[in-house]
């Protein structure tokens, strides 16, 4: 059993949530890559977090659709370093700041209308870029 996130004060990820795999990453270490096992690959589910609102892990499961895996759970990998407890450190940071991201309610859009003055800024652009290429090839003798 993995060792619980706290995210924040009322949201946490127990460890029973967590299941944790370390598997052999490609990239810097030369033919260590091929004996060490330093990449890590977090898998944690979703609907155990604690304390998380229901559209906060509604924004959280639409953030991380592309990772989560055939039975729901949200995979996290790291491989940053040649360190298995760094990369295990960042996969578990990873998470809690995707967590925390998904807290964060987004503020909705309002339709605006353009300015009068931005109106004119573009008219007055495609007015330059029109006389520019009507101009640009002189008279042919």
């Amino acid at each position: 059993m993995a060792d619980p996130i706290q995210v924040t004060a009322s949201v946490r990820v127990p460890g029973d949530a967590i299941r944790f795999k370390a598997v052999r990453a490609g990239g810097a270490g030369g033919q260590n890559v091929n004996k060490v096992s330093s990449k890590v690959e977090l898998r944690i589910d979703l609907a155990a977090i604690e304390g998380l609102p229901e559209d906060a892990l509604l924004r959280l499961r639409a953030s991380q659709r592309n990772r989560l895996d055939a039975e729901g759970l949200w995979i996290v990998i790291s491989d940053r370093t040649r360190d298995q407890l760094k990369n295990l450190e960042d996969a578990r940071e990873k998470a809690a700041d995707a967590i925390r991201a998904a807290l964060v309610r987004p503020i909705p859009r309002r339709a605006t209308r353009p300015t009068k003055a931005s109106k004119e800024r573009r008219l007055d652009a495609k007015k330059r870029a029109s006389h520019l290429k009507r101009h640009r090839s002189g008279p042919l003798e």
